[in-house]
């Protein structure tokens, strides 16, 4: 006989339909986050990109010298702010002054040498309207005596001698006025300041001015004062690398990218940063302004090849440059090489990639000053050495004075 079956315990009841309501309560739970997630993702989160391969970047101009010298001054050190147009190091300036005096005297004495070339033409002009009257009268002369000669009153001999002068006072106008046009084809067209020869003494003047201001190194930009290696005392040429200045207040950050986020990422989209430095709780704000021609392993030292045969693929990662906000910046200062947290919104994908980035230009005008100096230096001497006309004296341009006719005989 079979034994019949005894009904559960009402506990044993209790704690099935309690672990029913728990395991129907988590599959619930799961999938109110499924779809919280779906919303999420389709609303919010498949507009952003972000990365946390990312690092600040800028500017730093190296600080070198034009001209060899050796220092005798350092006015600026590590960590330090400098202004543009600061100098930062002083070069000995004696051998640069010794050839300015000698480019400054041979100038002067050049400008006096044209300003002579322009007093000979008025000379050269008197010596032909001279050798003009000499003719005049020397033609005269004979005239008078071939009115004379049919009565016999004149011999035929002083008839030749009269003819002779009349030839060689001829020859003293063309020679005269030969001398005059020469001298004119030396100044015709021109002034004292605009000669050649002048102009070539002014371009070493400011030949050798430029080399006596180039003694000192100005700051181009206003920033940090880094990398200084260079030493009171120390002998440099053109070209060796004296200190570096780092403008803070240009900087951006370079984020690396992976190829698979790059489909929709555009010039111009919005960007969120954070610095490790600073924390979550200080945001920058900028947006994307280029995009690398290559990736890094592209430009690396040694390139990988991967056209041997031999070779893993890596996922590869695209420099992307971000502008930052520069009040933010004022706020809170970031360095060089500092890391960052990007996040870009791509919703708007309607920038462009590559052929729209906006150029950037970089320039200084501190060294403008010299060449103005310059000029203010080469046109003094000209003005102290040039006469009262202040090299504006210019030469006439009326052609050589014509001989009088000569006589019949």
């Amino acid at each position: 006989m079979s034994t019949p079956q005894q009904p559960a315990p009402p506990a044993q009841s209790a704690n099935n339909g309690k672990r029913k309501r728990m395991m129907t309560l988590l599959v619930i739970v799961i999938l109110i986050a499924a779809v919280a997630y779906g919303l999420y993702y389709f609303l919010v989160a498949r507009f952003h990109e972000d990365t946390d391969d990312a690092y600040v970047s800028g500017n730093v101009v190296q600080i070198t010298p034009q001209v060899t010298g050796t220092v005798i001054a350092v006015n600026a050190d590590d960590t330090q702010v400098v202004k543009a147009g600061d100098p930062l190091v002083v070069l000995d300036p004696a051998d640069a002054r010794v050839a300015l005096e000698q480019a400054e005297a041979n100038l002067a004495q050049t400008v006096r040498q044209v300003r002579g070339l322009f007093a000979d033409d008025n000379q050269y002009q008197a010596q032909v309207a001279l050798r003009q009257a000499d003719l005049s009268r020397a033609q005269d002369d004979l005239k008078r005596r071939l009115t004379v000669a049919q009565t016999g009153a004149v011999s035929q001999e002083e008839i030749s001698h009269a003819r002779d002068a009349v030839k060689s006072a001829q020859a003293a106008v063309d020679a005269a006025q030969q001398q005059l046009a020469s001298n004119r084809a030396l100044t015709a067209n021109t002034t004292i300041a605009d000669h050649p020869n002048v102009k070539a003494a002014a371009a070493k003047v400011r030949d050798a001015y430029l080399n006596h201001a180039r003694n000192v190194l100005p700051a181009p930009v206003t920033g940090y004062v880094a990398k200084r290696s260079v030493q009171v005392g120390q002998r440099v040429s053109p070209g060796t690398p004296l200190m570096a200045i780092v403008p803070l207040h240009d900087v951006w950050v370079d984020a690396n990218f992976k190829e698979v986020q790059l489909k929709h990422m555009h010039i111009g989209q919005p960007v969120e940063l954070t610095a490790d430095v600073y924390g979550s709780s200080v945001p920058y704000h900028g947006k994307v302004v280029g995009f690398s021609a290559g990736t890094g392993s592209a430009f690396s030292l040694l390139p990988a090849q991967n056209a041997t045969g031999n070779w893993i693929k890596v996922v590869q990662r695209l420099p992307v440059r971000i502008a930052l906000d520069p009040q933010e910046l004022d706020k809170h200062p970031l360095r060089i090489g500092l890391s960052m947290q990007a996040d870009v919104n791509i919703k708007d994908d309607s920038g462009a990639q590559l052929g729209q980035a906006p150029n950037t230009a970089y320039q200084t005008n501190v060294f403008d000053k010299y060449g103005d100096e310059a000029d203010a230096e080469i046109a003094r001497i000209i003005a102290e050495n040039a006469g009262p006309n202040g090299g504006a004296q210019k030469s006439t341009q009326a052609g050589p004075a014509k001989a009088a006719p000569a006589a019949k005989s």
